[in-house]
């Protein structure tokens, strides 16, 4: 039996997916504790009643979701409305060296990704959903990217990018303590440690969100996305191969960008970043619900070798690289706990590692400053580069 739903079902059922996935999420430890998003977790549990659907031959749901794009657009262009570079010069060198840390281990865990792949005799593509889209970019960039790699003939990329992506949430937690508690006693760094700097980042308070504001900030939004749509399609022309958000992405940085320079008009990041948080939602909340699980029964076996391998790499690249970069001191022990996070997760991860952290042992001002910058803002744009470039070389 097929059920066929239309774009508008379709969008009110990731609705009640995202509260099945809050309501799992507030009744199970594991799940909260490991900060795992409402989407994923609600995308994930339906996904596997299609899975049961699919193979008792039950049923068979279709999805209209021809909107999903526009949500995932939508939630890239907020992205790109952070990227202000007097907010990069103003955070300096410890921000710089974070970033470095973070391109790198992009770069590598493509580089890792493909060469296993090809050990495996998969496809060079089915590694790089295994890369920086879905460890450093998480959910969202595994389901703006996967898509581009199945168009590529890479069946089951996006099955492959968002169960990375999954796992990675979890997995990105339960590295990075062991790896911060033998870095602080090899390094006697607690007896080292003086905590007397103090950051802070402009824009940090929160101020009540005027309602009169929205529209304007909803405006803004959408005329990124109308010019990012010309950047798309004339970058496309020239055969330059770009996941669609990429433009509007630009569009938004550069408008921000404007504003801190020119002063002749604001933008309210407060609201940008809200409108940013429900789409984001709404879009993977679509795209897990979607997911076709039995797509991954080939590759399932070579998936967990590639996720290990994948896990191996963000351990011994944040002990040995990250924690050298970010400073040999106790705040670069946070920062590469909550590197373990970023770059095998997502942001929120890497601030719930480094909380767990600094509640055990100390405070570190540092950290909580350098992480949200770079994990928050900057690394998702040098991350769709990285991950564009492979793409091109691998096409």
């Amino acid at each position: 039996m097929n059920i066929e739903l239309t774009t508008i079902q379709t969008i009110a059922l990731a609705v009640v997916v995202l509260y099945l996935g809050k309501i799992l999420n507030n009744s199970f430890k594991f799940l909260k504790d490991n900060c795992i998003p409402d989407a994923v977790t609600g995308g994930t549990v339906f996904s596997v009643i299609t899975l049961i659907g699919h193979e008792t031959g039950l049923f068979n749901i279709i999805f209209e979701d021809s909107l999903r794009n526009i949500f995932m657009i939508a939630f890239f262009t907020t992205v790109g409305y952070s990227a202000s570079l007097k907010l990069l010069k103003k955070a300096g060198l410890p921000v710089l060296m974070f970033l470095i840390a973070s391109v790198g281990l992009a770069i590598v865990q493509n580089v890792v990704g493909i060469s296993m792949a090809q050990l495996l005799d998969l496809s060079p593509f089915i590694g790089l959903a295994t890369g920086s889209m879905s460890t450093t970019g998480g959910p969202g960039t595994a389901g703006a990217f996967g898509p581009i790699l199945e168009s590529y003939g890479a069946e089951g990329a996006t099955v492959v990018a968002m169960a990375t992506a999954t796992y990675a949430l979890i997995a990105g937690s339960i590295i990075a303590g062991p790896i911060a508690n033998r870095l602080i006693k090899k390094n006697d760094l607690l007896n080292k440690t003086s905590n007397e700097e103090n950051y802070e980042l402009g824009g940090n308070k929160k101020d009540k969100i005027k309602t009169s504001l929205v529209s304007g900030a909803c405006f803004q939004i959408i005329i990124a996305m109308g010019i990012g749509s010309i950047i798309s399609k004339f970058l496309s022309d020239i055969g330059i191969v770009l996941p669609s958000y990429i433009g509007a992405m630009f569009a938004a940085a550069v408008i921000r960008n404007i504003s801190d320079y020119s002063g002749k008009f604001d933008v309210h990041l407060d609201i940008i970043n809200t409108v940013g948080n429900f789409t984001l939602m709404i879009f993977l909340s679509m795209t897990l619900m979607s997911f076709k699980l039995w797509e991954l029964k080939e590759l399932a076996g070579p998936l967990v070798i590639m996720l290990v391998v994948q896990t191996l790499l963000i351990g011994l690249f944040a002990y040995f690289i990250t924690f050298r970069l970010t400073g040999k001191d106790y705040d670069a022990v946070v920062m590469t706990s909550g590197h373990c996070g970023c770059g095998f997760g997502t942001t929120p991860k890497a601030l719930a590692n480094m909380e767990a952290l600094t509640t055990k042992y100390l405070p570190s001002p540092k950290a909580f400053f350098v992480i949200p910058i770079v994990g928050g803002l900057f690394i998702d744009f040098f991350n769709a580069a990285i991950i564009t470039f492979f793409m091109n070389v691998l096409k």
